[in-house]
């Protein structure tokens, strides 16, 4: 009898970077495929990712992701040492890289990873181009996030 796989509902997202939406105004998003390891897709399956602290940056006009944490599987890597926050490169479209280069460079902007999802067998990482907030900027959102919270209770009761 074959195993049944396990459902985590409809949703493709392996992780979200909460994070950076609470601490960054978010302006243009791009998609960007990630060039990963054996263990690291192994790993990605069992949902073993964090984008807490990631961002993107640019050497050698190339994008890299920083700061992810991939953790590995303890049976997927025995006879593989996995470096679990290796920097892990980005594949972009060359005008993508330019101009996500200019603007990081030039307006101010810093380049944050959103989530990781994936699009058929690919896995995908949404990154954005984004501007920090400040702490007043932080609780207006807060606020925002908790009126529409009390609509929404004020809706189901009636």
């Amino acid at each position: 009898m074959a195993k049944k796989k396990k459902s985590s509902g409809n949703s493709n997202t392996i992780c979200q970077n909460k994070k950076a939406r609470h601490e960054y105004h978010i302006d243009t998003k791009f998609e960007a495929g990630i060039a990963l390891t054996g263990w690291e897709v192994k790993s990605l399956r069992d949902g073993r990712a964090q984008l807490v602290d990631s961002y993107v940056f640019f050497k050698n006009g190339e994008a890299w992701l920083a700061g992810a944490h991939f953790t590995p599987l303890k049976t997927a890597c025995t006879h593989v040492v996995a470096e679990p926050a290796r920097e892990r490169k980005l594949l972009l479209n060359r005008r993508e890289i330019n101009r996500l280069e200019a603007a990081t460079n030039a307006k101010g902007y810093t380049c944050v990873a959103l989530a990781l999802y994936w699009k058929g067998s690919h896995v995908k990482c949404e990154i954005a181009l984004a501007k920090g907030k400040k702490q007043h900027d932080k609780r207006a959102s807060e606020k925002e996030r908790d009126w529409a919270r009390e609509k929404q209770r004020a809706m189901a009761a009636k």
